[in-house]
């Protein structure tokens, strides 16, 4: 009877630490996916050059990985702004969505004088 609950307790134990296990990796390759969105957000955000709306793809590596980022870039109401939606995908590009970052860039004005 002992050995039978033993048994029991054990397996739930394992079941319990192979359930954190995976998703220790899930909120990992989750935060990896923000930081690659982050990089790639603050990129545009820094170019001298007023994104046009469309898409922008491409592809990053972090962490020892391959992410893979789309970028649509939108007008917004306000004729100084642009949206910026970002999904980073491990693996490949047509995969699950590993992390998204919504963000505006300000368009860029010239420095006194210019």
């Amino acid at each position: 009877m002992a050995l039978g609950i033993l048994a029991i307790a054990l397996g739930a134990l394992v079941k319990g630490l192979a359930e954190n296990a995976r998703n220790a990796a899930y909120l990992q390759e989750r935060v990896i996916a923000r930081w690659v969105a982050a990089n790639i957000v603050t990129e545009i955000q820094l170019r001298e050059d007023w994104p046009p709306s469309g898409i922008e793809q491409g592809n990053a590596t972090m962490a020892g990985q391959q992410w893979y980022w789309t970028a649509r870039i939108a007008k917004t109401e306000d004729e100084d702004l642009r949206r910026i939606h970002m999904e980073v995908r491990n693996h490949d590009s047509e995969g699950r969505i590993s992390g998204i970052l919504v963000s505006y860039v300000g368009k860029p004005f010239l420095a006194a004088g210019s």
